[in-house]
């Protein structure tokens, strides 16, 4: 009796098997991520209204100290996307890599000033203690001087006083009064406009100003052309998520008090200036009106930066956007065929 019991187990388990079926784990995306990113918000907001299982893939992160960092996981492919901006990736077709673009957000960092400041345009910068949080490659940086010298022949480079340094680190110093004006990071602006500073202006509005008409991406997420060709129903479904994600974070208040925490503050009003700025760069249009403007503003960042920001090519690389995505129902226009 006990042999029979013995012997007869496996062969159950066996037609349980083939009655049930194999259980197959849905596709892995692994994406890298910056411990304090934005991204985490959206990956939260993924995670907890379990759109990865409704569009049919899960997540692995890969924390990240720093955005080099992430560069090095993607061209090692310890990781499968990562958040960039189309300069890098240009920059890296150009040395034969195939890597391409997807918008993530339009929203750029800000010229911030002291309420009561005496700077109310570019010509108010001569002579001024400038803060600048990117470095000298800084886009908007090269971007601003480019429009100074355009509408006020005034050479930034020369004119004012620059100060290089960590976000964190220009904040504490524009609140000492140690600065007349701060270039940084959008949500680092956010912060300084929530505790009393203003915007002088900022990257979209430079772009304005320098004739760029439609508002366009400044980071997407970045990925292996080749990779996505063959995982296209995983990168599909994880874009899918990503934009419903955006839409529950700024416009269901669950949502977003959800993803708080992740925001770093007890202040209510730096987490809503912080949700004010992260929805308005929210991609309303992907066509080829903005990529042709972005083609425009890589040549301007060519020549103000050279070699150095954007690889050797002065024009954009063919393929530096995906234009294979087929998402339905998001807020983002398809886009034709071809790529740029």
């Amino acid at each position: 009796m006990e042999r029979r019991i013995k012997t007869g187990l496996p062969s159950l388990l066996c037609l349980l098997g083939i009655l049930v079926g194999p259980v197959w784990a849905e596709p892995t995306l692994r994406i890298g991520v910056l411990a304090y990113g934005t991204l985490n918000w959206e990956l939260e907001t993924i995670k907890q209204h379990q759109l990865d299982q409704k569009n049919g893939f899960q997540i692995a992160q890969r924390k990240l100290a720093t955005p080099q960092a992430g560069k090095i996981a993607l061209l090692s492919e310890a990781a499968d996307v990562i958040v960039s901006d189309w300069t890098w990736v240009s920059r890296q077709r150009a040395a034969g890599r195939n890597f391409t673009f997807w918008p993530y957000s339009a929203t750029s960092g800000a010229l911030v000033i002291p309420r009561g400041s005496s700077i109310k345009g570019l010509a108010d910068l001569s002579g001024k203690r400038i803060g600048i949080a990117g470095g000298e490659l800084d886009k908007n940086w090269l971007l601003l001087t480019a429009l100074a010298k355009r509408k006020e022949n005034l050479d930034l480079n020369i004119s004012v006083e620059k100060i290089f340094g960590a976000p964190p680190l220009l904040s504490h110093q524009l609140a000492q009064g140690n600065l007349d004006a701060l270039l940084t990071y959008w949500h680092y602006a956010a912060r300084l406009e929530a505790t009393g500073f203003q915007e002088l202006m900022n990257g979209q509005v430079i772009l304005e100003k320098l004739g760029v008409e439609p508002a366009i991406p400044t980071i997407g997420y970045v990925f292996r052309e080749d990779w996505a060709e063959n995982n296209r129903s995983l990168v599909d479904g994880f874009l899918a998520a990503t934009v419903e994600a955006k839409n529950l974070l700024c416009e269901s208040d669950p949502a977003w008090q959800a993803i708080e925490p992740l925001t770093r503050t007890e202040l209510s009003q730096v987490r809503n200036q912080l949700r004010k700025s992260y929805c308005a760069g929210r991609i309303a249009n992907w066509g080829e009106k903005e990529k042709s403007a972005i083609a425009e503003v890589f040549k301007l960042l060519h020549e103000t930066g050279g070699p150095r920001l954007t690889g050797r090519s002065p024009v954009l690389q063919p393929g530096t956007f995906w234009s294979r995505q087929t998402i339905p129902n998001t807020e983002i226009d398809r886009p034709p065929a071809s790529a740029i």
